[in-house]
């Protein structure tokens, strides 16, 4: 499958797997693409209330925090240590929560980069702007 037909239903969740998808299609022209990761932080915790009350206090538990990043790249690139990418559907661009914005902040403020992204092609296209350096 390519990108762009996983991204076809237009979901969060859909584009950031396009994204992925791609990163694994040109690790080999960007060698660093092999440690961009996934932060789970957001998504479905299960089918019911009791299900989903459990496994996100589960999570809590082991350190997921309300607001983090949905992926990010561990490679140093001009002033910045590594790069935070916040996912969102298309047309979502300025849904970033509370939580979400004060992490962006926070995380500029200590040189790590920090964007937020409507589709998996904007996404790869800063991937590609901060491992070229251009970002």
């Amino acid at each position: 499958m390519t990108p762009e037909q996983i991204a076809k239903s237009g979901t969060e969740h859909a584009h950031q797997t396009a994204l992925f998808c791609w990163c694994a299609l040109n690790v080999g022209k960007y060698p660093e693409l092999k440690w961009f990761h996934a932060i789970p932080n957001g998504g479905s915790r299960g089918d019911s209330i009791k299900s989903r009350a459990i496994r996100g206090m589960q999570l809590k538990a082991e350190g997921v925090k309300k607001g983090v990043s949905d992926c990010f790249l561990p490679v140093k690139r001009n002033d910045c240590s590594g790069l935070y990418i916040e996912m969102k559907k298309p047309g979502a661009l300025n849904k970033e929560s509370d939580e979400q914005k004060e992490f962006g902040k926070f995380v500029r403020e200590q040189n790590f980069g920090y964007v937020c992204c409507d589709s998996w092609e904007k996404a790869k296209d800063i991937l590609i702007m901060y491992l070229t350096c251009e970002f």
